[in-house]
């Protein structure tokens, strides 16, 4: 999959579930929970044990299927690089780091880093970056995209932080390309509980959609 592929599948798709567990089995059970629930960009986090064995798996086992996995918490270039030798689709970072980026758009895979200020949303769109990562969202809310596209209309946003199904539409209605969704999304998996998962995966998706055909 070509970047541009990547980038058009994400945005696409509108939500990016953020898979944080506490041991593999839980990661891949939340995978399969969320993927029937209709998103399709699935991160995982270097927070995960075994995550880059994850991604590696993961990749060859939905290689035919319609999935991106990507590599979340990537703190630098190193990592950056060891999740796109396993096949990881994209990367997210919490932060912007220059160099991190550079390895990306070496290897032609999209990074979306973390940013906060206008600075850094500059800072990032200079070096490259195709999707910013608004992270805390719940720092401001969703009134930081329209903030941020008013001087910056060219920029492409992704909140993560703060996005559940109570504001996933006004996300989107300020201009997010898509959202990134994390614990409120899987907090079922705690109590082995993988239907909610999936079916809070479908109101998300419902919400991106519904929201965009407002716009």
């Amino acid at each position: 999959m070509k970047k541009y592929d990547t980038l058009n599948a994400i945005i696409e798709s509108g939500v990016v579930a953020v898979v944080r567990a506490e041991s593999k089995e839980q990661g891949l059970n939340i995978i399969e929970a969320v993927k029937k629930g209709g998103i399709k960009a699935l991160e995982i986090t270097l927070t995960v044990p075994g995550a880059v064995d994850i991604i590696k798996d993961l990749v060859e086992e939905y290689k035919d299927e319609d999935v991106i996995i990507g590599a979340g918490t990537v703190l630098d270039p190193e990592s950056a690089r060891a999740c796109i030798l396993a096949g990881a689709k994209y990367i997210v970072s919490p932060y912007f780091d220059l160099e991190t980026v550079k390895m990306c758009n070496r290897y032609a895979v999209p990074i979306m880093p973390g940013v906060m200020t206008p600075k850094e949303v500059v800072a990032a769109l200079e070096a490259g970056v195709d999707i910013c990562k608004v992270f805390p969202g719940n720092a401001f809310g969703p009134s930081i995209i329209g903030a941020f596209r008013g001087p910056i209309p060219q920029g492409n946003y992704m909140p993560t932080g703060g996005v559940d199904l109570d504001n996933a539409k006004d996300w989107i209605q300020q201009g997010a390309v898509a959202i990134g969704v994390g614990s409120v999304l899987t907090k079922g998996a705690k109590t082995g509980d993988y239907e909610a998962v999936t079916e809070t995966a479908k109101k998300f998706v419902q919400a991106v959609k519904e929201a965009r055909k407002e716009l």
